[in-house]
């Protein structure tokens, strides 16, 4: 009897080791995941990390530890694990393909008969110098993109195991952190409404990598298995196109997989792909990513009217369209493409695509300023990034940065010889800008 009563003591103590190893491990890695900036809106997607302080006053002739050029275009924001910087771009070659009879004529700018160069590129967060370049695909564009946009605007996202680089029509590749190509996945080709270019990203969390592909054609919802690339589970949807990254987020301990499009803000639940609730509300051509925090999603789109809507998720379940699960609604003065800031209680957007900043109560959608002009920038399609106590908002050649909390203050204009559509990165006293032409690293020195 004594030998079964220390056979079970021990029995149960080993469990509880194997638990604590557990918590002990999951909150290393919520650190690492802090510590970094592992998808295109940070961790959690709110496009803020309030543990960075990056200065706020530079040029090019200050607080600049480093500056590359980046060949060929990409508009993709980069993503940071450890020492690595992940920037996708297509680089443009010399070689010309004969296009089809049947391909829109004449030429537009935004065609092209120039076969490109699908390129990951990994860059030394420490020094700027190129650790590895992968060319993962190469051939010309079937499709066409905006003029202000590229053939790389899809950002990656990384685990910290691997690197998921989703390049749209050209598919997602699975790379390991020396670069190597482990798996491949193509989903065909995008028809993007207006030939207005790709732009989704992908979104990782746990043992899934989930692709949000709406477009003209047939709309779907891929989980797929993070090891392989194969399905998990595939959901068509009732969607025309959006640009909008699935967002993955746990609601009493369950994780839900939410898409914000035009016809309805929906979520899936994570393991089987059943619509768990679903909301009809924004307007067209939704691009503004969710964000979530404090129990709360927001969800949000500006073209063609404004949308805003803050849900309540622990009271969403089924169609909650004019329910009580939807807790407050400012519709104006929202954004067409730059996606939300939410930091501090407070939810920051631009207006269209205008340098015109409204600051929001998050729990209660109270007005704490709204139509405030930022010094020197018109259009913009990057968006905000918070840190410890500063928002960056980038543009054409300026970056301003403006105080973060319940008054409006501009504390500084920078300016910089490059154009900005990818959005500012934060890790660290470290502040990475992604232009046209060359990646930044503003730093104090």
């Amino acid at each position: 009897m004594k030998k079964q009563i220390l056979q079970t003591s021990f029995f149960c103590l080993s469990l509880l080791l194997l638990f604590a190893v557990g918590q002990v491990q999951a909150q290393i890695k919520a650190t690492d995941y802090i510590a970094n900036w592992p998808e295109w809106r940070g961790f959690n997607q709110t496009g803020a990390s309030v543990t960075s302080n990056p200065p706020i006053e530079f040029s090019e002739t200050s607080n600049v530890k480093w500056k590359i050029e980046i060949p060929g275009k990409g508009h993709a924001t980069p993503i940071v694990w450890g020492n690595q910087i992940i920037v996708q771009t297509a680089v443009p070659t010399d070689i010309k393909v004969a296009k089809d009879a049947s391909a829109p004529s004449p030429m537009s700018p935004t065609q092209t008969d120039l076969v490109h160069k699908f390129t990951v590129i990994s860059i030394d967060k420490i020094t700027g110098k190129t650790n590895w370049q992968t060319i993962v695909d190469e051939e010309v564009p079937a499709e066409r993109t905006h003029e202000l946009g590229s053939w790389a605007s899809n950002s990656p996202c990384t685990d910290g195991e691997n690197i998921y680089a989703f390049f749209g029509s050209r598919g997602l590749f699975c790379l390991d952190m020396k670069g190597n190509v482990k798996w491949k996945r193509n989903f065909g080709v995008m028809d993007i409404v207006a030939s207005f270019g790709e732009g989704s990203s992908p979104s990782v969390y746990k043992d899934k990598i989930f692709i949000q592909w709406d477009h003209q054609g047939k709309s779907f919802m891929y989980a797929l298995n993070k090891k392989t690339g194969e399905d998990v589970w595939k959901v068509e949807r009732d969607e025309k196109t959006s640009w909008t990254t699935p967002l993955v987020i746990e609601v009493n301990g369950k994780p839900q997989v939410i898409t914000s499009a035009t016809n309805k803000v929906r979520s899936y639940d994570f393991e089987t792909g059943a619509i768990i609730w679903e909301y009809k509300g924004l307007s067209r051509n939704v691009i503004p990513n969710p964000t979530y925090a404090d129990g709360i999603l927001y969800v949000m789109s500006g073209y063609q009217g404004n949308a805003l809507k803050a849900i309540d998720l622990a009271k969403a379940n089924g169609d909650i369209t004019g329910t009580a699960a939807v807790l407050w609604e400012y519709n104006q003065d929202t954004p067409y493409t730059p996606s939300p800031l939410l930091m501090g209680g407070r939810l920051y957007f631009l207006k269209g695509n205008k340098g015109i900043l409204t600051c929001l109560n998050a729990k209660d959608g109270k007005v704490i300023y709204s139509n405030q002009k930022l010094d020197g920038i018109s259009d913009i399609f990057s968006s905000p990034t918070g840190s410890k106590d500063q928002i960056y908002i980038a543009a054409v050649g300026v970056v301003d940065v403006v105080k973060a909390g319940s008054e409006f203050a501009l504390l500084a204009k920078n300016t910089l010889d490059d154009t900005f559509e990818a959005s500012p990165v934060v890790v660290g006293n470290d502040l990475f800008l992604r232009g046209y032409k060359y990646l930044y690293c503003i730093s104090k020195k």
